[in-house]
């Protein structure tokens, strides 16, 4: 402990969150409050139940992690264009690479949609989006990140929470928790699962009495596709439908919540992107497409008209609205991932590997 104090208040640079004591007005580790969130650390987990293997682990040689602490801060919301995401998370590489692991793993991708209902081609399209199917490889020890996020005191509750939630698990399942790594905020394994959705969603794909979701594909798989069972999945339906939108239609409708039947949108003027109908059923579905100024140039159109003379006459440009149906699916998609691009990059990549 000596010498990781000694680390730790070399550390000057670090900028500590209000409340840390009068040492963060000198850059120095506040060393009291460390003390005391390893303390409420072990009482809850011993209070939870965990056993004292897991928690003694947890405990021995903490580690607080700078740079965790900046990425907390500094998190950048990139402003991409929906076709400048799809580019960015969907490339032939990632096609290809998906179709191989089909060809891989043909049994366990079957057992998970016989015992869940979700096609191979979906859990593939999540596992590729989460993880490159497993090719990206995680940078921190997950106690050592949920103690300094909990140190940092941002969101103190959730973090702890969090490491609650995987020292049970470890400690349910005989897991050496200094083995479970995972990103700066807690994602771990093959479909970056946090550590309360594991809790509540793992399952046993490889049938060895415990779940792994990092070292075991199976158990990543099955506990993916136990997660979207409970979601809701319905394996008979689509994620989305690329379609177009007349120029006038009211775009305040075009936010992803507000639904109406399929006739409805129809009769709005809501066509496959070839003007063709499209496919209407008792079903309700929102829309959602890129609004911003520059999609709506890159997706505009020119219209050529002749007069009702016969004479050719240049109309003003007419944007034509790309826009994407959103079907139930979809839904459960944002329940995994709250952000409308990602479900719609889930649901492009699925298709590519169906």
């Amino acid at each position: 402990m000596n010498k990781f104090m000694s680390r730790l208040c070399g550390l000057v640079a670090i900028a500590l969150v209000p409340g840390a004591g009068m040492c963060a007005d000198r850059g120095c580790f506040d060393m009291e409050r460390w003390d005391a969130i390893l303390a409420d650390v072990r009482t809850s987990a011993t209070a939870a139940g965990v056993d004292a293997d897991t928690i003694k682990a947890t405990l021995r040689s903490p580690n607080f992690i700078p740079s965790i602490v900046r990425s907390d801060a500094n998190q950048s919301e990139f402003k991409l264009t929906l076709d400048q995401y799809l580019g960015r998370m969907i490339n032939q590489t990632r096609i290809s690479n998906g179709q191989k692991m089909r060809t891989v793993y043909p049994t366990m991708l079957g057992r998970v949609e016989s015992t869940y209902g979700v096609p191979a081609h979906v859990i593939l399209a999540f596992w590729g989006l989460e993880s490159n199917y497993g090719a990206v490889k995680a940078r921190h020890q997950l106690t050592d990140a949920f103690l300094t996020l909990m140190y940092e005191g941002r969101r103190e509750t959730f973090f702890k929470k969090q490491l609650l939630s995987l020292m049970k698990t470890a400690s349910k399942n005989k897991l050496d928790i200094t083995d479970i790594h995972g990103s700066w905020a807690g994602a771990m394994g093959h479909f970056q699962f946090i550590p309360t959705t594991l809790e509540q969603y793992g399952a046993d794909g490889n049938g060895d009495g415990k779940i792994d979701i990092i070292h075991s594909v199976g158990d990543a798989m099955f506990s993916a596709g136990n997660y979207l069972n409970k979601l809701g999945w319905d394996p008979s339906q689509r994620i989305v439908r690329r379609v177009t939108l007349p120029a006038d239609f009211d775009l305040s409708l075009v936010d992803g919540k507000t639904r109406k039947n399929l006739t409805e949108w129809a009769a709005m003027g809501v066509t496959n992107p070839d003007g063709t109908p499209i496919p209407v059923a008792d079903m309700a579905a929102g829309l959602v497409a890129d609004l911003r100024q520059d999609a709506l140039q890159e997706s505009a159109t020119t219209v050529d008209a002749a007069s009702e003379y016969g004479t050719d006459t240049d109309i003003a440009p007419r944007p034509v609205i790309v826009a994407y149906l959103t079907y139930p699916n979809f839904y459960r998609i944002k329940k995994w991932n709250n952000s409308n691009w990602y479900a719609i990059a889930v649901a492009t990549l699925a298709d590519e590997l169906k």
